[in-house]
């Protein structure tokens, strides 16, 4: 397939439209949106839907999908804000207040990267490459490649990049088949070894054998995490969409511990 920058767009947000129960003209009508939320079996396998209140945008407007029961207080906050201060403090803490009375709170925050196609490319790395298929894969349920590779879903681990120095794995990039049309890129390398370009090699590497696949490669990162969305960039994603989503409060309690 011969892949444009628009393609790939058009696919995420029809992604996105199943993960949260809305259509693509959501994401660019140019207003806010309030959607309820539903179980979906195509969307992203790791999504725990219905969603308490799930917050996206592609940059225009919010797509709030959400529980029923909540959406005075969605619509309120999204329509009090500017759409890119929705995402962030201080204004995250007037929903993160609204919903704690309830028994919730905000709990992931994150930017979703897509492949630029104009700029992609496989970056040159100093060592050995090898395409990784899923069998590859059953004993590096560790933690050093605990970005790579999901254990608690080893069964959407579906290709990956190794790098190898004296026959030994260094770096690892994989993705997880998370829906039909979208693999999830994670990249792993071994402390001793990185700042040496392995990373992105590994990333734009993998990225291109996904669209060679005909599915469409993401990368996902907080924000805050400027190693990681360094390695977005350099590998040649760019800036999608962002997302912010509310959980129960035990939920956000046992991740903390």
């Amino acid at each position: 397939m011969k892949w444009t920058n628009g393609m790939i767009k058009q696919i995420a947000m029809q992604q996105s439209a199943l993960d949260a129960n809305c259509s693509v003209k959501d994401f660019i009508c140019g207003k806010n949106m309030v959607i309820i939320s539903k179980e979906n079996e195509l969307a992203r396998k790791y999504l725990k839907l219905p969603h308490v209140c799930n917050l996206i945008s592609y940059g225009d407007n919010i797509v709030a999908t959400i529980s029923e029961k909540y959406r005075d207080i969605v619509e309120q906050y999204i329509n009090k804000y500017p759409v890119e201060h929705c995402f962030e403090t201080p204004n995250m803490h007037v929903l993160n207040d609204a919903f704690q009375g309830l028994g919730f709170r905000v709990c992931f925050m994150a930017e979703y990267f897509l492949p630029d196609v104009s700029v992609l490319t496989a970056l040159p790395c100093d060592y050995e490459l090898k395409i990784l298929y899923a069998e590859d894969f059953q004993e590096l349920y560790t933690a050093e490649w605990s970005n790579a590779l999901c254990e608690k879903r080893k069964e959407l681990d579906v290709l990956g990049v190794g790098a190898y120095y004296n026959g030994k794995l260094i770096g690892m990039a994989a993705c997880s088949a998370d829906c039909e049309t979208m693999w999830q890129i994670g990249v792993d390398v071994l402390p001793e070894y990185r700042r040496k370009g392995i990373a992105s090699a590994l990333t734009s590497r993998l990225a291109m054998e996904i669209l060679e696949r005909d599915k469409v490669p993401f990368y996902c990162c907080a924000w805050s995490n400027l190693k990681s969305a360094r390695n977005a960039i350099k590998s040649g994603f760019r800036p999608a969409w962002v997302e912010m989503t509310v959980k129960s409060a035990s939920t956000v309690d046992e991740m903390n511990m």
